[in-house]
């Protein structure tokens, strides 16, 4: 169920009033960040770390704004409470310019099948690198294209390749592969730092894996030399990859629900 209202630089609005206008400069250029969380409980996962990385991501671009965390926290808190959210999908959208915006916004919990974490899902590479990869911003074009074209051949996610053949990350989400018990993914310059992404090389250490930041090589991938890849993010936490491109990964995926598990069970640590 959508939200029924929404935040507006700190008020409390109608989520059907959380509009921006096309005519704004920085709507047209796509001058904005964002952060996804997830409420459960009634409680942000991962909330200061989440607001954080907005932080560094407006530095990243130079997108100026004059709110704080502790008053965007509130703000969080202040939504949750109107609408009495116990679980949610959050977003937090900030448009720069002479007069920034930020809005709050509620949405129907993000989840996926079980069959999904069983089974695994499938994935495409796609050619194309972001620009400012570190940063999370609106300027989503790439992800969109990526995305579309993987849909279009019935799968799940899209698998970013650079210039130099490395599968770097996915469309919304971060990439990692298994070779025994080393756990590959690219450095953290390369690709979006993920909070999701901590999460996972935290309990991949737990775990006894050796976190190897390299990222895989697109035709290594395809060659069978990786017995196990997997995809992370907020709504995911780890999901196995069933396919990627043409190469088909079987088994039961016990090395990427056992860091799966281990990262939901965190989320009400902090």
């Amino acid at each position: 169920m959508e939200g029924v209202h929404a935040i507006h630089n700190g008020q409390v609005i109608l989520a059907k009033d959380a509009v921006v206008p096309v005519t704004l400069r920085e709507v047209q250029f796509g001058f904005s960040t964002y952060e996804a969380l997830r409420v459960v409980k009634g409680h942000a996962v991962h909330l200061d770390d989440h607001l954080i990385r907005l932080e560094n991501s407006c530095r990243g671009i130079k997108l100026s704004h004059p709110f704080t965390k502790e008053q965007i926290s509130t703000w969080v808190y202040n939504l949750i409470d109107v609408d009495a959210i116990e679980q949610a999908s959050l977003r937090i959208q900030l448009y720069g310019g002479k007069d920034p915006q930020l809005f709050v916004l509620a949405s129907s919990l993000l989840s996926y099948p079980d069959e999904y974490y069983t089974q695994g899902v499938g994935a495409i590479t796609f050619a194309g690198e972001r620009l400012y990869p570190s940063c999370k911003t609106g300027n989503l074009l790439l992800n969109y294209m990526a995305l579309e074209q993987a849909r279009s051949l019935g799968c799940f996610e899209a698998l970013l390749v650079d210039r130099h053949h490395k599968v770097l990350e996915g469309t919304r989400s971060n990439f990692f592969a298994f070779k025994g018990k080393e756990l590959y993914t690219a450095s953290d310059e390369q690709v979006l730092l993920g909070i999701t992404r901590d999460r996972v090389l935290k309990a991949a250490v737990r775990l006894g894996f050796r976190i190897v930041f390299d990222a895989p090589d697109a035709d290594e991938v395809g060659k069978g030399v990786f017995d196990e890849a997997f995809i992370s993010s907020t709504s995911m936490a780890a999901m196995p990859l069933s396919r990627i491109d043409s190469r088909n990964f079987s088994g039961s995926y016990e090395k990427t629900l056992a860091i799966m598990r281990l990262v939901r069970s965190w989320e009400l640590d902090d």
